[in-house]
């Protein structure tokens, strides 16, 4: 006797035309073709957006692929009639409504079928020979249909976090990259001249890549952060080529002011004018040439400064292991912040070095809450000259900021 394949749900549930699609891919596949269950699962999860299911509705997935006893998806019969308490059990404990909800999200979406009995019950009916004659439950036909539409959304999809990877790698190097480079050209006194960007000093340049970073989203798409990470590289290419021409102009001074020095040796009575008399020198203006800036007496331990700015270590040449590593970092962060050299100089005067230096660190961790960090640094010297700052309150605010962001997290 022929037995027939029911095509429309039991119960209120109405035929759709989802239904009727799904159904109608299930007959075009080809007899023959086989697919591994799991791998097409993982595909799957990989482009659930793609196919419009949910993590739980992939859980309920996976709990049905369970039931299928083979490893391949092919053959005939591709019908699963685990009873809900089983299926549920195996989907972790999922509760019934639940269940049902999200095997109804995955027929909508056409991943798999109902073939309901007469009755609504799942149940397989075996032939004489002891074989499945005709089964009623889910059928997983659509996955065995689809094996090839799924593996291509999954490609997609991890060509598109691939390249979104890339986008964020290439931006984070970039931006390493500009502040180091910034740090290097404002210290070593590099001259700058950017035509096209009207920018002609270190403090405009950090403007101009203020102005790129301002713009990154905290959770942008690849679209967005591709003409971001074309901007930094292009400022990052900039930027070298100053460094680069400023290298090759110094070795040709020298190499002139070595010529020079060579032709003038041959004459002994220009020796003398060649040094000149340290000895008739100040013994303080000597001490500070020779000499690098010892730092005051110090009430800070530095791990707690390191603590509560720990972005001033990204600017260190070879890691802050003493106090003389945080001075020679905050030089090269107030140049590279845009600080005016009077005014890191009235800081020093007023703070003390170390001090400054801390204050300096400070600013940097704070970052664009500071519009002007000249100004501010200003505001807090003469603060200072009144009694009425000094650098512990500020490293307390930001070692309580760091923390409450961690809670947060």
């Amino acid at each position: 006797m022929q037995t027939y394949t029911s095509t429309t749900p039991f119960g209120r549930r109405t035929l759709t035309l989802v239904d009727v699609e799904s159904q109608a891919n299930a007959k075009t596949r080809q007899p023959d073709k086989t697919v591994n269950k799991w791998k097409i699962f993982r595909s799957l999860c990989a482009a659930k957006t793609r196919a419009g299911v949910s993590e739980r509705a992939l859980t309920v997935l996976d709990a049905l692929l369970s039931f299928y006893p083979e490893t391949n998806l092919g053959g005939r019969n591709l019908v699963v009639f685990p009873s809900n308490q089983q299926l549920a059990l195996r989907a972790h404990g999922m509760a019934p409504a639940t269940l049902r909800r999200h095997l109804g999200a995955l027929v909508d979406s056409g991943l798999i079928i109902r073939r309901d009995s007469s009755n609504g019950k799942r149940f397989a009916r075996k032939g004489q020979g002891g074989g499945i004659e005709s089964a009623f439950g889910f059928d997983l036909s659509p996955l065995l249909a689809r094996a090839d539409e799924i593996e291509a959304w999954a490609q997609d999809v991890r060509a598109e976090d691939c390249a979104l990877k890339l986008v964020r790698e290439r931006i984070t190097l970039c931006r390493r990259d500009i502040v180091k480079m910034i740090a290097t050209g404002s210290a070593e006194n590099v001259p700058v001249k950017m035509t096209e960007q009207g920018v002609s000093d270190w403090a405009g340049v950090t403007s101009l890549y203020r102005g790129l970073i301002d713009k990154i989203p905290r959770a942008g798409e690849r679209f967005e952060l591709e003409p971001i990470g074309d901007g930094l590289a292009l400022l990052a290419g900039e930027i070298v080529i100053l460094l680069e021409n400023h290298v090759k102009t110094s070795k040709m001074s020298t190499n002139e002011s070595q010529n020079e020095r060579h032709i003038q040796s041959s004459d002994s009575e220009n020796l003398l004018d060649l040094e000149p008399d340290r000895a008739s020198e100040p013994i303080a203006s000597r001490q500070t040439e020779l000499d690098p800036p010892k730092p005051e007496r110090k009430e800070l331990p530095l791990a707690m400064v390191i603590d509560a700015c720990p972005d001033i270590v990204d600017y260190a040449r070879h890691g802050i292991a003493s106090w003389r590593d945080l001075y020679v970092t905050a030089a090269l962060v107030s140049a590279m912040l845009g600080i005016s050299p009077s005014a890191w100089l009235a800081a020093q005067s007023t703070l003390g070095q170390i001090p400054a230096a801390i204050v300096v660190a400070g600013i940097l961790q704070k970052g664009s809450g500071i519009n002007s960090p000249g100004g501010y640094l200003r505001e807090l010297t003469r603060k200072a000259s009144r009694g009425e700052f000094s650098p512990l309150p500020m490293l307390m605010a930001l070692i309580a900021s760091r923390q409450r962001q961690k809670l947060a997290s």
